[in-house]
């Protein structure tokens, strides 16, 4: 049976982090766990906080009568109101538990929130390097992406957004922190890149996709979008904060104060439910109403940034210090970043193409894994970039 033309012209180009993934699993299958050290996937070992598994404890211990129920599309009113309040004291702007909708993860977020916003045509501009799937979000709704690059160092480009915003645009897509850069992107630029937008895009919207936003070293703080425009939508989740990527568990910010707010909240929820995801997990969302204060151990994926950054550039590797989420996006020894990758797979080390994020010549590694990966990893960075820099 032949399947939908779109999807297997999408399955070509499918993400690298998932072909890495699984290359590494056969890999592993192969050579042995010990001998495979995979930084392919954003996948989180840091275990939930003890706060929310004493609240999952607690619920399944005495549940709630229906707890497990249909609930309102847009989410439990409890975990909307928590969500909305920590992100209040965060940045000054309460967008109210209305102000929030909650669905199966940041992913399932963008969707919702595309299918709101995109006709068959409509433009959404996001700033590479960029997150693969981004690209897939928007075809699901007819959207048409536009590419603006950062610069070298992987900041934002005001002017080359710009280049790209036009009558056809409904939203600037950004992530900060960043995957996969790990940078932040400051204020100033912000609001820069909010004025522009005001000027050439008012009905536009500015997104920022922040499932990293706690996940901050160096003590930086992270600009509230919703502070520096009106035009703004914050969309993240719980799949890196407190450790939850399995349960799936995203939510939508819309500013008070955005242009037709309730007619594109009506239309996420509406959006939320014939797109299938229809609400996001029941019982995990009375576990968040309770436990905003609660984080994963920031502090030890700052340690595992520092163990594995300063050797990588001591062995030659090109890499800005990222500010915070948990990945580096060095600068290949050779312009060939598939190539390279192919070779660090010789020595066990499983990472990602920068092609894959819109960026060729440089990877991604994800060190959200044990320590044992990092350091068994290293002789095999610097074995691979010796070896490729001795035959050219």
């Amino acid at each position: 049976m032949p399947i939908a033309k779109q999807v297997a012209e999408a399955m070509t180009r499918a993400s690298w982090i998932r072909r890495m993934f699984e290359e590494g699993a056969e890999l592993k299958a192969k050579l042995g766990p010990d001998r495979v050290f995979d930084m392919s996937l954003g996948n989180p070992i840091a275990e939930p906080p003890e706060a929310v598994r004493a609240e999952l404890r607690r619920l399944v211990n005495d549940p709630v009568p229906g707890m497990h129920r249909y609930m309102s599309n847009q989410g439990l009113a409890e975990a909307r109101e928590a969500i909305a309040a920590r992100h209040a004291r965060a940045g000054g702007v309460d967008v109210g538990a209305d102000g929030v909708v909650l669905s199966c993860g940041a992913a399932a977020c963008l969707n919702v929130l595309f299918h709101a916003l995109l006709d068959p045509g409509s433009e959404v501009v996001i700033v590479a390097p960029f997150f693969p799937e981004y690209l897939f979000y928007a075809a699901n709704h007819g959207g048409v992406v536009k590419i603006a690059k950062t610069t070298d160092d992987f900041l934002l480009d005001v002017d080359a957004i710009e280049r790209e915003v036009g009558e056809a645009t409904r939203a600037v897509v950004i992530c900060s922190p960043n995957n996969p850069t790990g940078r932040l992107y400051d204020e100033a630029s912000l609001k820069a890149l909010a004025d522009m937008l005001a000027r050439k895009a008012p009905d536009a919207l500015l997104v920022s996709d922040e499932p990293y936003r706690r996940i901050i070293f160096d003590g930086h703080r992270v600009p509230n979008l919703l502070d520096v425009t009106t035009q703004s939508v914050i969309i993240s989740s719980h799949s890196k904060d407190i450790g939850l990527a399995g349960e799936r568990l995203g939510f939508v910010l819309v500013h008070p104060e955005a242009r037709d707010r309730q007619a594109l909240l009506d239309a996420m929820v509406f959006s939320n439910r014939t797109l299938g995801f229809v609400n996001a997990p029941a019982l995990m969302q009375r576990v968040i109403a309770t436990t905003q204060h609660a984080t994963v151990d920031v502090a030890d994926y700052q340690r595992k940034r520092d163990l594995l950054h300063g050797p990588l550039v001591e062995a030659g590797y090109a890499c800005p210090k990222p500010e915070g989420a948990f990945y580096l996006f060095p600068r290949a020894p050779i312009d060939d970043d598939v190539a390279f990758v192919r070779k660090l797979i010789e020595h066990g080390v499983l990472v990602v193409p920068g092609s894959g994020f819109g960026w060729p010549g440089h990877f991604r590694i994800s060190y959200c894994v044990e320590d044992r990966v990092l350091e068994g990893a290293l002789a095999g960075f610097r074995a691979a970039a010796e070896q490729v820099r001795a035959a050219t």
